[in-house]
């Protein structure tokens, strides 16, 4: 009758135990290095272009107020009387119906005001965002968001 060997891991070798090598462990660590270095940019232009549609859905909904402002006042606040006019009663404003906006005129996602101006450069008033560097011009993320 002969006896099958069995398995004892006393006969294998100390440094085949377990655990992974320094090598094994640098070449995971490159491997996740540059698929980081990839989808990183990838993932952070993503929520600049989130943050451009959030501007532009916000001015659409800031002029879809002022138009209802205007259909029960009679004209757009002036320029002195901005925005806030859409959430606070301007003193002099008898027709006044609002508040237009549920909360709080929003800032933009870069934690700036909207810009507002009645009568404006490109119609009845110009409403605008001044993008991500709060100056005018710029691309991309830095451009201008306007109501025209």
């Amino acid at each position: 009758m002969s006896r099958s060997p069995v398995f004892n891991s006393s006969h294998i070798p100390a440094k085949r135990r377990g655990g992974f090598t320094l090598l094994e462990l640098l070449v995971v660590m490159v491997i996740i290095g540059l698929l980081a270095g990839y989808v990183g940019p990838k993932f952070f232009g993503q929520i600049g272009k989130s943050e451009v549609k959030a501007a532009r859905a916000q001015i659409d909904g800031l002029s879809k107020a002022l138009d209802q402002y205007r259909i029960e006042v009679g004209r757009y606040p002036s320029t002195e009387q901005g925005l806030a006019a859409l959430v606070t009663k301007p003193g002099e404003e008898p027709r006044w119906g609002g508040p237009y906006l549920s909360k709080a005129v929003p800032k933009d996602p870069w934690r700036n005001d909207y810009q507002y101006r009645s009568p404006g450069e490109h119609g009845d008033y110009d409403l605008f965002s001044l993008g991500r560097d709060g100056r005018p011009g710029g691309e991309g993320e830095d451009a201008d968001l306007t109501s025209w």
